[in-house]
């Protein structure tokens, strides 16, 4: 076993900004360590209480929409190299599904999100604080390529979506946590410099 804290990278943006590949990028160039991904995605609100009609209501882009308590106490836990049972979030019924995904610990947890720069107690267990920033068009086009290709949806319905909810929620809470970043990565995975360099970064890290 060894002796040493976990390392916590956290990766944040906004949606459609290359969070997502900049992760796997890191995860990917250490294939022969111990290494984990843990998106806030995983851990969105029960909503088991309410009516359906009521959960289609949800913004998932606002910071109330997480069980970050419960983020936070599984961190700890893996922090503590102790195993967790991670939610898994039903997008079809809009409430955690009854189904976990049993997670072991790891030396170095990539913790993926849009907001988990937002509250002080996750930055405070991360020992890398990423912001992935992309311009609002090419984060649209992204937005819309995925949800027309991935997730059935219409153009109408992806760019009002967009407009009323995910836009203003990006500049009022995701934007303003870029000033709590360690490292700020322009264009996402297509940025092969500041990846490699945050890279180098970790596997000193992981020597010391």
């Amino acid at each position: 076993m060894t002796t040493h804290r976990p390392i916590i990278i956290g990766v944040t943006g906004g949606s459609g900004s290359g969070k997502t590949s900049v992760s796997r990028a890191i995860f990917n160039h250490f294939p022969d360590h111990s290494i984990m991904m843990l998106e806030h995605d995983s851990y969105y609100k029960n909503q088991s209480h309410l009516a359906f009609e009521e959960r289609l209501k949800t913004n998932y882009d606002h910071p109330l929409a997480f069980d970050t308590d419960l983020m936070i106490d599984h961190l700890q836990q893996l922090l503590n190299y102790e195993a967790i049972e991670k939610p898994v979030y039903d997008y079809v019924r809009h409430t955690r599904s009854e189904e976990t995904v049993h997670q072991e610990p790891r030396e170095v947890i990539i913790l993926e999100g849009i907001l988990i720069l937002e509250d002080e107690r996750l930055r405070d267990l991360m020992d890398i604080k990423i912001y992935v920033d992309t311009d609002d068009d090419i984060r649209i086009i992204r937005r819309i390529k995925r949800d027309i290709e991935e997730r059935g949806r219409t153009l109408d319905s992806v760019i009002e979506q967009y407009l009323t909810v995910v836009k203003p929620m990006y500049h009022q809470f995701i934007e303003p946590t870029k000033r709590y970043a360690d490292v700020i990565v322009p264009e996402g995975g297509e940025n092969h410099v500041a990846i490699d360099l945050i890279n180098t970064k970790v596997e000193k890290i992981l020597s010391m």
